[in-house]
This record gives structure tokens, sequence and C-alpha cells, in this order.
């Protein structure tokens, strides 16, 4: 048997058996079968997830066999994608029919169906995450039968409950998603304070299409990502080849991983560090289409949390975190990520009901965690927190119930789709309740 790990390596599992349906009649036939034999059944995709969400009990699901687009509805374009696809492969399958996802996050590695179940996300009050757009699908509930649902169609009452399903019901085969015609980004990065960013917050948000910045602590600097859209033939001006290797890969990867390493080995460095590397990142100017500018690579393993609040509580979450570490000293080298979305009506979605700020902590995979990640939980808690289901945190069902509205009717869903909870696992077992 061999073991399972997450990307960040942070959460392990030795599956009893690893299995990959090739489409949805062997994916039910899977699940009847675990059921009658009182097995788990948890699906797997890129592992990129920090939590522990798809963590396997008994039987692993790869979905590595279930890849590509099932159908494109030209009138509207709604695309139906199989749920093991992933984003680096879809955002092409989408170019060479002149279609782009609406909003990404800046990693595209996850598959369509771990971005959904989770509530990932990207950047820009305008849009919402990844869950807000999907307008239908098709999945293996718990009970082994098949359920499809679509927006206008068949089960339509069932779109905002089944847009975030954290795989709890069952394993999603097929993903509907509301895409846009292609469109480019023209991309400004400048590095700012803190101080400057927050002062003119919200005009920013309302003038910027994709707007984040990335927090050094120990520093009030910040790097600022702005992306404004434009049409799909519009002309564009990619980075230079030369640029990408130095800043992308280099700077923030290669030499930034090095940094870290020092960090965790001298400590009393990290503030010296982070002025350093605050410094290290130049404005910048380019465009592209608009999957090559979302997305960035990400070599430097490391553990992240995140937590989504309502717009108004982000400077004084911010500005708390800066004071916690400016009072412990406490090493921490990796920035920290703002970012902006839309509200929506799907019901487990980090964003449901409001406009939402997202605050994400990382720490450098060999560097200790605990104490940072603690007092962001129970700091962020008072400011009503929903975390990333994919993104490390403590809280459980009986927090969750009081910041997400609609929790008591998905938990009556999973008691419908899955009763003998065949798709559940510890971690499922926390935030819904066993």
């Amino acid at each position: 048997m061999a073991e399972w790990s997450n990307w960040a390596g942070n959460v392990t599992a030795t599956p009893s058996r690893v299995v990959s349906p090739s489409d949805t009649a062997a994916m039910a036939e899977l699940v009847r079968e675990s059921t009658a034999a009182g097995r788990k059944v948890r699906p797997v995709g890129a592992g990129h997830s920090f939590t522990p969400i798809a963590q396997p009990v008994d039987t692993q699901v790869r979905l590595d066999a279930m890849s590509g687009i099932v159908s494109v509805d030209e009138a509207t374009n709604r695309v139906r994608v199989k749920a093991g696809t992933h984003l680096y492969e879809l955002v092409n399958l989408l170019a060479d029919r002149g279609l782009a996802l609406a909003n990404m996050g800046d990693i595209d590695r996850q598959t369509i169906s771990g971005a959904v179940s989770t509530s990932t996300h990207g950047t820009g009050l305008a849009w919402t995450g990844f869950g807000g757009t999907v307008v239908g699908g098709e999945m293996v509930t718990g009970t082994g039968d098949v359920l499809s649902w679509s927006e206008g169609g068949e089960n339509s009452d069932l779109v905002p409950a089944l847009g975030v399903t954290l795989g709890a019901l069952g394993v999603l085969t097929e993903v509907e998603l509301q895409c846009v015609p292609a469109f480019t980004l023209s991309a400004v990065e400048r590095p700012s304070t803190m101080t400057e960013e927050l002062a003119v917050l919200p005009a920013t948000l309302a003038e910027t299409d994709h707007y984040e910045f990335y927090w050094f602590p120990h520093t009030d600097k910040v790097m600022t990502k702005r992306n404004t859209r434009g049409a799909g033939d519009a002309p564009t001006k990619p980075l230079a080849q030369w640029r990408h290797k130095l800043d992308d890969e280099f700077l923030s990867n290669t030499l930034f991983d090095a940094i870290c390493r020092l960090s965790v080995a001298r400590p009393n460095l990290t503030r010296r560090i982070n002025n350093v590397s605050a410094r290290a990142l130049s404005a910048r100017e380019f465009s592209d289409v608009s999957h090559s500018v979302y997305a960035s690579p990400r070599t430097v393993r490391f553990r992240e949390s995140e937590m989504a609040v309502p717009v108004e509580a982000a400077e004084s979450i911010l500005r708390d975190l800066q004071a916690w570490v400016e009072r412990t000293n406490e090493p921490v080298a990796f920035p920290v990520e703002v970012r902006w979305t839309a509200g929506d009506d799907r019901w487990m979605s980090t964003a449901y009901g409001r406009e939402s700020c997202y605050i994400a902590i990382h720490h450098y995979v060999k560097a200790d965690h605990r104490t940072y990640f603690k007092y962001f939980w129970d700091m962020a808690r008072a400011h009503e927190a929903r975390p990333h289901w994919g993104k490390m945190h403590d809280y459980d069902a009986e927090y969750l119930r009081t910041v997400y509205p609609k929790f008591d009717d998905f938990v009556a869903l999973r008691e419908r789709f899955d009763p003998q909870r065949v798709s559940t696992n510890a971690y499922l077992d926390q935030v819904l309740g066993a």
C-alpha cells in the first residue's frame, strides 16, 4: 500500500486501495460496492489542500481518467467539464474555443472539482469564487445514485446547495461552469506600504478589476497587483522571458526558498530579511491572455491558512496581525496575501451573502507555524471569519454553524445524499459534525 501525501506534506494517509474509475457508471458501481462493504470513499485531486479534506480513510479515488470538456453551449458560454480536469489544462481547452474562466487565483494546479468543492477564488469585487460560477453538474451520491442538476433544468433548486460541496455529499463527476468570452489582462505591479494602500482602499476596489497585495511581516511594506480586463483581441505585451525567469522563477522561488531556510536557521534575521525581500521586487507592467497573468509558478513549499471576513473587517485584522508580529517578534518570512471577491448565494461558499476580504497567512514548510496560525485563528473568529475549506484552521461545526446561515440545510442534504457517511473523513466530521 502506497502512502499518499498532499502538496505541503502536512497530511498523509495509507489508503487500503487506490481506484481510478473511467466514467460515471464505474464511479457509481464503486460507491455502491463500498457502501455495501462499509468502506469510505474519498476522491483526491491535485492534493493542493492544506487541510485533510481529501484525506482518504479506506478507498482513495483518483480522477485522472475523468478529464476534458464534455460539452459547450455556445449561446450561453456554459461549459460542462469532467471533474478531474486540472485548471492549467482547462484554461487552454477553453482558449481553443474562444472562452475563459471568469476569474482565477494565482495557482492553477488544482482540479476543477477540488477548486469548486473548497470554495477556491481569485480577487475582484465584481467576480465570485469558483463556486459562484457553477451552474450545474453531475455527482455520484453517497448512496451510489447519479444526481444531475442544472440552472434552468433538472433539480435547478439544488444549484445554490451544490456549488460548494466539500465533497461531503458524494463524488463530483462533472461540473458545469458559466464561462466568459476570452479576455486579456493588463498587469501593474508595484511596491507600496500597507498604510498607503488602506488609506485609499475603497476607491481602489471600486476602480480596479482585480486588486490584491502581499504584506511583508515585520515591515509596513507591500507589493500590489492591479489587473485590468481587456478584449480578447486586444494587443498584448507579455513579460519578457528574462524578466519572468528573474522575478517569477529566481527571486520568487529559488532565492525565496533560500531566504526561508535562512529565516528558519537564524530567526533573529527575519525582520532584516523581509525588508530586503520587499525591496528586491521592483515595479513592472505587462499584458497577456487572462490565465497567463493570473497564474504564477509556486515551487517553495509552505503551509497556509486563509480566512474570509467582511470587507469592513480587513483593516482591523491586518493591523492586529501587524501589531502581534511586532510585539512577539515571531519570525514570519512569508508575505500575507490579501484579496477581495463578490458575495454569492452558494450555501457553503466562504462568500455566502457578503462581499468578502480574504486574508491568507503562510509559513515555510520547515518552520513552526503553530503559534502564528493559532493567534490568527483566534483573532479572526471575533470577526465572523469563514475558513477556506482547503486551508488550515481549527474551527468546528459548532462555530461554523454561527457564520453559515444555510449550515443546517446543508447538513440535512448530507443526511439525504450520504446517510451512511460513505464520503466522510475526520476533517468533514470536524467541520460538519459526525
